[in-house]
């Protein structure tokens, strides 16, 4: 793993979606609850910065319309855009440096908070990491469909450029951000489309098939010197993020711990090979649940999770120091109160743990 070096130590951080009003105001949220390691914002209510929009640029086959975000891989204009993305592709490929300016950077006009959050280096002290997310090559695969509502996943043609994409893109992303900081990076995938493994919309799709996608993606983090994530925020198959080369997994542990503790011996394996769980055991999913909760009875919660993993080789002060605290989900879809309740659970939880186990 590429992740030793990193000590995450039960410090917060966020997912990346948030309510706010503008780009700037989301950063002073991110810098208030999660000033260790702070995220750049993303804002779903502007259109291009939605999951399967935010990072598409250059991916050919792509038309977005007022309607809808689809794909065309039949047209004149596919093969066009299909030969100028692969002679950029081994260009950066064989000369890394020129991944600056090349088709794989994120543009401001679907990520502002990116660069934001760059721009911001000189203000900002005392971060130990910074946090950067992509759309996992899954979820952008079976988001998007062509005119007769095909997955992108099972064009061929399609699926290989996408997955070619997101990996330099994720990798044009960390150095993008360790430039400008000089600090680890976490780069989180998000792949919600994961939590619908075995279910019939996905019957014919093989494990080996994901996990060489991902795999890209992570290689293409790791190239560029940063630490890879995967942010699932419901039940997936966990054998495949334990057993990848993944050195972060981000899971919803309010609401599925008791799937994700199946995997008990994986996970300690996980652990012991340097591995990072990034506990999301803030609630977002349900109002009622975030208003209910407190700081003390999140808390209370993580101890009885994390006692299941303790063994004569690990206790909770250990299990802690591989920890990260983070909301279980984006707080994009809340309203901005709510939002806001759920970054100061997560700034309170992580701060009382560390009090009580690392002091």
């Amino acid at each position: 793993m590429n992740n030793k070096r990193f000590e995450p130590n039960g410090l917060p951080t966020l997912i990346g979606s948030l309510p706010a009003e503008n780009h700037q105001q989301a950063l002073d949220w991110i810098v208030d609850s999660t000033p260790d390691i702070p995220v750049w914002p993303q804002l779903p209510a502007i259109p291009q910065e939605r999951m399967l929009n935010q990072f598409n640029e250059g991916i050919p086959g792509i038309i977005e319309t007022a309607e809808d975000t689809h794909f065309d891989c039949s047209s004149e204009r596919f093969h066009e855009e299909q030969l100028a993305f692969y002679e950029e592709y081994l260009k950066v490929s064989e000369d890394p440096e020129t991944l600056p300016g090349s088709i794989f950077q994120t543009s401001p006009e679907r990520a502002y908070g990116l660069h934001l959050l760059a721009a911001s280096a000189k203000q900002l002290k005392g971060q130990i990491a910074i946090k950067g997310q992509i759309t996992g090559p899954f979820t952008m695969l079976t988001g998007i469909t062509d005119e007769a509502k095909r997955l992108g996943y099972y064009e061929p043609l399609f699926r290989e450029v996408v997955v070619k994409g997101l990996a330099l893109k994720a990798a044009w992303q960390v150095r993008f951000l360790k430039e400008a900081y000089g600090l680890p990076v976490l780069l989180f995938i998000d792949e919600p489309a994961m939590a619908g493994l075995g279910s019939s919309s996905f019957i014919s799709i093989s494990v080996e098939d994901i996990s060489r996608d991902l795999a890209e993606v992570v290689n293409g983090i790791h190239t560029a010197g940063g630490l890879a994530g995967v942010h699932v925020c419901a039940n997936t198959d966990w054998h495949i993020l334990l057993s990848s080369e993944i050195d972060i997994i981000n899971f919803d542990a309010y609401s599925f711990f008791d799937k994700f503790i199946t995997c008990r011996e994986e996970i300690l394996a996980f652990l012991g090979r340097g591995g990072i769980i990034a506990w999301g055991i803030i609630p977002t999913l349900e109002p009622e649940n975030i208003l209910q909760e407190t700081a003390d009875s999140l808390i209370a919660l993580w101890e009885k999770q994390a006692a299941l993993l303790v063994s004569d080789k690990k206790g909770l002060s250990s299990i802690l120091s591989r920890t990260i605290i983070t909301p279980s989900c984006g707080t994009g879809s809340l309203t901005p109160d709510l939002a806001k309740s759920v970054l100061l659970l997560t700034r309170e939880v992580s701060a009382g743990l560390r009090k009580k186990y690392l002091a």
